[in-house]
């Protein structure tokens, strides 16, 4: 058994490609999001347009890459944790299977009133696939920012 408390992301992935999957009952097996060495340090932001659905007033935003922003006059913050330009699944590895934006995704975290109120993935082809379902914002990955 592998515990995982207070890491760094790094040991957490290792820890989490450590743990034997066999012998942990019906527990969901957790996604390891795996940044290849092409990818690393390549993308600097990426652009979230958040709606207002209360107005229909769309505004777009340039999160860098690991940082929080909050959204002006809300109580939300968005946290960009990875952006992979061609994201595919392998099982429980998430990755990117190139540099180039075929399939553009970034793990966000949104924050409400400093509660985490989502944790998950924006698509830029595909953006109702798992998008969060907030009843006032509607959030949606619409460019990414190359690192100069």
């Amino acid at each position: 058994m592998v515990a995982v408390a207070g890491c760094k992301k790094q040991d957490e992935k290792k820890a989490e490609q450590a743990a034997s999957p066999q012998g942990q009952g019906p527990t969901k097996k957790e996604s390891v999001v795996a940044v290849p060495e092409s990818v690393k340090g390549k993308w600097k932001a990426v652009k979230i347009a958040v709606t207002d659905k209360t107005v229909n007033k769309e505004s777009v935003y340039t999160v860098t890459i690991g940082s929080e922003f909050t959204i002006p006059d809300s109580n939300l913050a968005i946290k960009v944790e990875t952006f992979l330009p061609h994201f595919t699944m392998d099982g429980t590895t998430l990755t990117s299977q190139s540099n180039e934006p075929k399939n553009p995704a970034a793990q966000i975290r949104i924050m409400e009133g400093g509660k985490e109120v989502f944790k998950g993935w924006l698509f830029s082809l595909y953006p109702t696939t798992h998008a969060f379902n907030h009843p006032k914002y509607g959030f949606t990955l619409v460019d990414f920012v190359p690192a100069s």
